[in-house]
């Protein structure tokens, strides 16, 4: 029976862009397809757990059991309000600034806290889109991660950071007792690594040394004979 061909799936949450990983894993490994997945915050851990993907792109914290997880980067958090609020006026804002402003806590969250400063809405909105929404008719203000501020923009709408409030982290995460090949090449992508590195791939046998041929001589000329004089 045929083995089927290798592939490497990967999952990534909304305002996460894998895009320059992808182009590095397609220069580095050709013959291999990388697909791409998109999950909701919800269920990208169990998309691994239950071998839909290789690896996801997740926000952390979230459930770790069973999972590797290597933070990447840590996002700026910021408050999406109406272009005319006083906030779009300030470079940035503090919790205080919004002790007054009604602040809108999607239930798709990816902020580790309870609840966002401000006065809570009468009803928290099913997903961080609805919560755009609600923001856009001026029913309140959104503190998110920065790319989904940026995955969600709207004319009417803009974004300034918001100061000693939670942050987003964004991790790889991936099987705890599925580390292959093609995953530690995924890893050393997203790292940085160089082409060069050897880990996750079997070391180049060391080639003989070849031996020095002497350089040739050359030849010398022969001189003629000196005529005898008469």
């Amino acid at each position: 029976m045929t083995s089927p061909a290798p592939s490497f799936t990967l999952a990534y949450v909304p305002g996460v862009q894998p895009g320059k990983w992808v182009r590095k894993w397609e220069e580095r490994v050709p013959t291999v397809p990388l697909s791409l997945v998109g999950v909701t915050p919800a269920d990208a851990a169990d998309l691994v757990r239950e071998r839909a993907a290789d690896a996801v792109l997740l926000r952390l914290p979230t459930d770790r059991t069973g999972l590797h997880a290597i933070p990447l980067y840590t996002e700026t958090t910021v408050v999406v309000v109406p272009k005319d609020h006083f906030v779009a006026a300030a470079d940035e804002v503090t919790p205080d600034d919004l002790a007054d402003e009604i602040l809108l806590h999607p239930l798709d969250d990816t902020l580790d806290w309870e609840r966002p400063p401000g006065r809570p809405a009468v009803e928290r909105p099913a997903t961080t889109a609805d919560a755009i929404e609600l923001v856009a008719a001026g029913v309140g203000l959104l503190v998110v991660p920065q790319s989904l501020a940026r995955l969600h923009h709207r004319k009417d709408l803009t974004y300034r950071p918001v100061t000693d409030t939670p942050q987003s982290r964004v991790a790889l995460s991936w099987l705890e007792d599925e580390t292959t090949d093609l995953m530690e090449q995924f890893i050393g992508i997203v790292r940085g690594r160089t082409v060069n590195s050897t880990r996750g791939r079997p070391p180049t046998p060391p080639q003989p040394k070849k031996r020095k041929q002497p350089p040739a001589r050359k030849p010398v000329p022969r001189r003629g004979r000196p005529r005898r004089r008469s």
